[in-house]
């Protein structure tokens, strides 16, 4: 049965399909991850515009038939995020979160802090230079991960209960052991890792602290390790 519907959407990927259609990969804010085909897109006088590109916050008229792909019927811009565009290095940042949620959530389900988280990281992107960072990035990452339903255990050993002697990361039992439970799979986790992906849960995308590369490469490790072990998917570290 064919039916219409209108949603706000990030495109978070657009691939070419045939001589003037694109294939786009949206997170939409009422239905989760959607295929569509922009048909005509690409033409110099497609009624789009430039509007279908990655990174843009649209409201979309979806037509979905027999098809895997629903068809793109109209659209209209809520955000452009204009300045992401001027930096390569915001832009980059943007393309990681586009891979990471594309990734992660993959399914037709509707995720509304998922889709406010990724609209709170490209705006922040367009806003500020220093969102780049890659401790932001790791912000996203650590805050996504409770998005889709992960949430690390970290105020007590995952094990036996333990708050003191934490030493390490489970990314199987998903969350922080002590000494004494610590087995040959867990990854070294230094107090100052420790407090850093606290600090990642805890406060705004903005407030993202500054940490040290063997602390970002310690948590960058425990968020992906813990979602490929849970979450069965591949992610690609933030550096």
């Amino acid at each position: 049965m064919s039916q219409s519907y209108k949603t706000e959407a990030i495109v978070l990927r657009k691939l070419r399909y045939g001589e003037a259609d694109s294939i786009l990969h949206l997170y939409t804010q009422q239905h989760g991850r959607v295929g569509a085909i922009a048909k005509g897109v690409r033409r110099s006088k497609s009624r789009f515009g430039g509007r279908l590109e990655p990174f843009f916050r649209l409201e979309l008229v979806l037509h979905e038939g027999r098809g895997d792909l629903a068809t793109v019927t109209s659209a209209s811009t809520v955000e452009g995020y204009p300045h992401l565009r001027e930096r390569a290095d915001s832009l980059d940042s943007a393309a990681k979160v586009g891979d990471f949620v594309l990734r992660l959530l993959d399914d037709r389900e509707k995720n509304v802090p998922a889709y406010n988280l990724i609209t709170n990281m490209l705006a922040l992107l367009d806003a500020d230079p220093r969102a780049a960072r890659r401790e932001v990035g790791l912000a996203f990452r650590a805050k996504m991960l409770l998005a889709a339903g992960f949430s690390p255990e970290l105020g007590s050993c995952v094990q036996c209960g333990a708050t003191e002697d934490l030493v390490a990361f489970s990314p199987s039992g998903g969350g922080i052991v002590c000494r004494d439970c610590r087995e040959g799979r867990d990854l070294d986790f230094s107090p100052d890792a420790y407090a850093f992906m606290i600090s990642l849960i805890a406060t705004p995308l903005a407030g993202a602290p500054d940490a040290s590369q063997d602390s970002q490469r310690q948590v960058d490790k425990a968020i992906t390790q813990t979602l490929e072990h849970h979450a069965n998917v591949r992610m690609r570290s933030i550096a």
